[in-house]
């Protein structure tokens, strides 16, 4: 699961990259990519539960280290949304891509009926900006 999120989120690097404006369709993939940084997310707190209850408490603890990053980004690229803070995003995103460029995007997989509509639920999601952890998915 982590690597197809992963994956969507190269793919929505590659399609925003030099984009001179924000529309809605890249509202939209913005909103995709929180969404994949929440499912990564969740998925490794689902992972390091199952490692706790082996007491594996240091492994648990790496893995969740590895990846906090994912919900620091979901919250900060969700508070820049919602806020409409438009000059910030290409920071963030530039910030972000470094964590994919081991992944190379030669085709886009996604269709654009999967990033359709993302924004409108991201704004709808009531947890915009939220600091406190529960991070779901909804791809």
């Amino acid at each position: 699961m982590r690597a197809r999120h992963r994956r969507t989120i190269a793919e929505a690097l590659h399609l925003l990259c030099g984009r001179p404006a924000l529309g809605a369709r890249e509202r939209d993939i913005l909103a995709i990519v929180v969404f994949s940084l929440r499912a990564i997310y969740a998925g490794v707190e689902q992972s390091a539960s199952a490692w706790d209850r082996r007491h594996y408490y240091l492994k648990a603890e790496g893995l969740r280290r590895d990846w906090a990053w994912t919900k620091r980004y979901g919250d900060r690229l969700t508070r820049l949304l919602v806020s409409g803070d438009w000059v910030e995003v290409p920071r963030v995103l530039a910030e972000l891509a470094v964590r994919f460029a081991d992944i190379r995007v030669t085709k886009v997989t996604r269709s654009e009926s999967f990033w359709t509509g993302a924004y409108d639920r991201l704004l709808a999601d009531g947890r915009a900006g939220d600091d406190s952890g529960g991070q779901g998915g909804s791809t």
